[in-house]
């Protein structure tokens, strides 16, 4: 007896069941894909104990024929591809002919279709121990309909190692909402032990789509969500982007589709985060929704055994598009383009920010636009602030009186029963005017919305970052020697990292020279913070140098280093301004780039609109 033999085709199909049907979620996920593929407009699904007991998925495609019907529930058998070129530009979400097999061999299957004009539907119906298809007519409209009944009945070890009822459906309603959010067009429905728990009509506009999209993320990410939708090289990205503000602990609120299917890519995933790294509080996570459109033929879906990954064939190309869009939408928020409340970051205060990182300009022509897509941005607003009193701003009094006339003209315009001024009102900026400083750390302004508070010092920080990376990016840092040039006791790990690294140095405006084994001589600083501690800042340098080893490292995280000098460049807490200063810093804030959050992705301000004050006080009630 020979040792190789074929296996036994309901086995073949029970191990492949292991690979398409993990649990209750996945055939649901299979399920889905079928009908969207087969132009349903409303699809419905009925779920009894988290799935294991009943799926049934019932829809308005265009159904199968009779004659069709007993290679439907065949492996490998499918309509939507014949040749080897078909597989290369797949334009559907399944073309295996896997799931429907996989699923009736761990189940008990039956299902009832027709076709437009039929005189009647017909049913088929298999279980798993024989695999056999008994067709049989039944009364049925235009559609499919599948019911999958008692999961894993077959194979008992694979349904001991199911979690709970709410587990399992908390699964499989995931898989709904990921399949909604990718064809706005079609209408969903889902119930679960006769309970209803979504129900979907199809969206055929923006603002339907932002009714769905706060259905299934939450009100509060489309709050502090952006619309974006740029084109560019073949490329189209579209769809919304939460701020920085709206960060998450976990990625729980992250949805990337690419041509309509839903997945997980490792390159997606790095783009995005580059482009929030100048934005991101440490250990958060971005939230969006986001659409990559690009020829069939550009992308290859069959890597992955669950279609979750894809490769691209510019990966490259793909990587920054992704990365360039998102960065420059992220720069361009201002205090000004960003509606102002004074509410919490809806998430429970998970909302933090963070940082994205600047990379040399992508050659591609893009087109597109930006805005806002939710009726307020949130909570916590930070501008890019990095004050500093010798620099110039958009915004200088001269003097402290100077300052109290603009405010009162300001206060002037403010007329009306609400004491708001006009929409048009071009002479009050964004963060309006500075009219104290609160314990040396804030300061307090009041705009059109009611009062602002400012981290001066995150404001500071930002605002100088930006500046050294503009610097850096164009005509370079800036230095300046020093008049007695200082000289430090460091390791011998340390004074080897000053010499090796000496041209990283001189890139970040520093001169750093080896005296002995354990002592280097710092010459030139930064012109830009001429006023900082130099041996606390060359010690926090090095420190990243080794920190992030090679040069190559170095160079990717440049910006890193660069935020780390900025952080010693800002203005400290308890350092008094004067109002001249606090509006310049203001003004400066207005015209930065990531304005929302330092250099650390923290806050640098927070709007309290009137509304807000008036509870505070129980006003009007």
């Amino acid at each position: 007896m020979t040792k190789i033999r074929l296996l036994d085709p309901r086995l073949a199909n029970q191990i492949a069941a292991g690979e398409v049907v993990e649990r209750p979620a996945s055939v649901v996920k299979e399920l889905l894909e079928n009908s969207l593929d087969a132009g349903a407009r409303r699809i419905e699904l009925d779920i009894e104990e988290g799935g294991v007991k009943l799926i049934r998925v019932r829809d308005d495609g265009q159904g199968i024929a009779e004659e069709d019907l007993p290679l439907a529930l065949s492996r490998h058998a499918t309509s939507k591809i014949s040749v080897l070129e078909d597989l290369e530009s797949v334009a559907s979400l399944g073309f295996r002919g896997e799931a429907l097999a996989s699923i009736s061999s761990v189940s008990r299957l039956c299902l009832s279709t027709a076709q437009e004009g039929a005189t009647s539907g017909w049913s088929a119906r298999s279980e798993g121990r024989d695999m056999e298809t008994v067709l049989a007519p039944v009364g049925h409209p235009r559609g499919t309909t599948v019911e999958v009944r008692d999961l894993f009945f077959n194979t008992p070890a694979r349904r001991k190692f199911l979690r709970t009822e709410k587990t399992e459906f908390n699964h499989l309603e995931e898989v709904v909402k990921r399949q909604a959010l990718s064809r706005y067009d079609v209408g969903f429905s889902l119930r679960h032990n006769g309970r209803a728990v979504h129900s979907l009509k199809p969206a055929d506009n923006q603002l339907e789509q932002e009714r769905r999209l706060a259905s299934v993320c939450g009100p509060a990410f489309m709050e502090q969500a952006l619309y974006i939708d740029r084109e560019a090289v073949g490329l189209r990205l579209w769809g919304w982007v939460a701020l920085p503000s709206f960060s998450r602990s976990q990625a729980d609120l992250q949805h990337f589709y690419v041509n309509g299917r839903y997945v997980r890519d490792r390159l997606v995933v790095h783009a995005v985060r580059q482009a929030y790294r100048d934005v991101l509080f440490h250990g958060r996570h971005p939230a969006f929704v986001l659409y990559l459109e690009l020829a069939p033929a550009a992308v290859d879906v069959n890597v992955h055994p669950t279609k979750h990954e894809v490769r691209f064939r510019d990966g490259r190309t793909v990587h920054d598009f992704i990365f360039r869009t998102l960065h420059k939408v992220l720069a361009d928020v201002r205090p000004d383009t960003v509606p102002q409340q004074a509410a919490i970051a809806a998430d429970g205060g998970e909302s933090l920010m963070a940082m994205p990182e600047t990379q040399a300009a992508m050659p591609l022509g893009e087109a597109g636009s930006a805005s806002l897509a939710g009726p307020s941005a949130g909570a916590f607003n930070a501008a890019p602030t990095s004050f500093q009193p010798q620099y110039s701003s958009s915004y200088t009094p001269p003097s402290n009186a100077g300052v109290a006339d603009q405010r009162a003209n300001y206060q002037r315009l403010q007329a009306g029963p609400n004491s708001v001024a006009p929409a048009d009102d071009s002479t009050a900026p964004p963060l309006g005017y500075a009219l104290a400083q609160l314990k040396g750390i804030y300061i307090l302004a009041e705009n059109q919305q009611g009062m602002v508070l400012v981290d001066m010092h995150a404001a500071h920080e930002r605002i100088t970052y930006e500046r050294m990376k503009n610097a850096r990016e164009g005509e370079g840092i800036r230095s300046q020697p020093l008049l007695v040039p200082m000289n430090l006791a460091v390791s011998e790990r340390e004074a080897d990292c000053a010499e090796q690294h000496a041209e990283v140095f001189a890139e970040l405006g520093m001169r750093i020279e080896r005296a002995a084994a354990e002592s280097i001589i710092v010459r030139e600083l930064p012109t830009i913070l001429a006023d900082t501690s130099v041996e606390q800042l060359v010690r926090d340098v090095l420190s990243d140098l080794l920190e992030f080893g090679s040069t190559d490292r170095i160079q990717a995280h440049i910006n890193e280093i660069l935020s780390t000098m900025a952080c010693h460049g800002s203005v400290r807490a308890n350092r008094r301004l004067t109002l001249p200063e606090m509006n310049g810093l203001l003004r400066d804030m207005e015209a930065t780039e990531r304005s929302g959050q330092c250099n650390h992705g923290r806050p640098t301000w927070v709007q309290v609109g009137l509304a807000e004050l008036d509870k505070w006080f129980l006003r009007g009630r």
